[in-house]
């Protein structure tokens, strides 16, 4: 079991990806619509080596690019590199696995504020599936498929992972930290067309939750076996709530006992895409997420299910413009107070 986080009560917070390209201003508007729960954003406008996968493969062992693409070079011999990752693992010298600013240019701006006050702290890493299936190596195969590399891709994944939670604290004085593994290939679990092994994901996770020692959390934009996701016990959950809800509720009782050992749900009710968002409002985003909490109520009580849950845009903000953008922020922070009234 990950480290579960302290309940956040149904707080808000983002998931990854603004369109924004100034660092300073993505992260005022982070802090000035989620101050309880601030995250890390990712600025992908800003070139491809801010996009997902890119932003965390700085130092992989045999590491190229060519024609926009990212390929471990298996043509030449990696060993000694990948010994070291796994010698680093072993020894938890993450000091080398930094990010810079060409990668994490949020990153770096968020950790130059105080957050001593804020609830949690997160961040977002590549999870490996992800990373793995979208990286092919010189015959152009996913490196998820080569055991040796799939080994060494988790280890190389934690060390970066837990360079960020450590520098999290130090930077900022965050009392809490998550870091979360955007993994929208789980999708692929189960699938016959493109199979992803559940016993290499869970080895991989394995090995993230052995380096990292605050939260720990996968974020699933698509749908998946989520029983699988379940039983692995991460802090939290995130889901695309708007699109998947449906799906994820056919688990409600393992939802429910999740919930009830600590486990957090990320509810990402407001849609990311503007073009979904503009047909929506808050009153019926609000009432789509409270058909969702009724249903659960039916397994859970309801003051353990809202202590155990956050609301979030369903996935990274990339398809809106910087307005529209701090409009879903702000209708996921509406959301979050209209909750908490309930309670109080």
């Amino acid at each position: 079991m990950a480290k579960m986080i302290s309940s956040p009560h149904s707080a808000a917070t983002g998931v990854g990806a603004l369109p924004h390209t100034e660092p300073a201003e993505a992260c005022k508007v982070i802090l000035d619509i989620f101050p309880e729960f601030p995250y890390t954003p990712t600025l992908p406008g800003r070139g491809q080596l801010e996009s997902i996968v890119f932003n965390d493969s700085e130092q992989l062992p045999g590491r190229l690019i060519s024609d926009d693409r990212l390929i471990f070079n298996s043509s030449v011999n990696n060993t000694v590199e990948m010994e070291k990752v796994y010698l680093d693992y072993v020894e938890r010298n993450y000091a080398p696995y930094a990010q810079h600013q060409d990668y994490a240019s949020g990153f770096l701006e968020m950790m130059t504020h105080n957050l001593s006050g804020v609830h949690v702290l997160k961040t977002q890493v590549t999870g490996p599936v992800t990373f793995g299936m979208q990286v092919v190596d010189s015959k152009k195969r996913p490196i998820f498929y080569d055991s040796q590399i799939v080994d060494m891709l988790s280890k190389f994944i934690a060390l970066k992972a837990r360079w960020c939670e450590v520098e999290m604290r130090k930077k900022t004085g965050a009392p809490e930290t998550l870091i979360v593994l955007n993994e929208p290939y789980l999708a692929s679990l189960g699938s016959s067309v493109v199979p992803v092994d559940r016993e290499t994901v869970k080895a991989g996770w394995d090995d993230i939750k052995g380096l990292v020692e605050g939260g720990l959390g996968i974020h699933c934009c698509s749908n998946t076996d989520w029983e699988f996701v379940l039983q692995l016990d991460p802090s939290i959950i995130s889901i695309d709530a708007y699109t998947n809800s449906k799906e994820f509720l056919l688990y409600a009782d393992a939802i429910a006992a999740y919930m009830q050992r600590g486990g957090v749900v990320a509810w990402g009710i407001v849609p990311s895409d503007n073009n979904f968002f503009v047909k929506e409002t808050v009153d019926s985003i609000y009432n789509r997420y409270l058909g969702i909490r009724s249903q659960l109520a039916e397994k859970i009580p309801l003051k353990i299910l809202d202590a155990q849950s956050l609301i979030t845009p369903s996935c990274g903000i990339r398809f809106a413009d910087k307005i529209a953008a701090v409009n879903i922020m702000q209708a996921a922070a509406e959301i979050s107070r209209r909750i908490r009234a309930i309670r109080s």
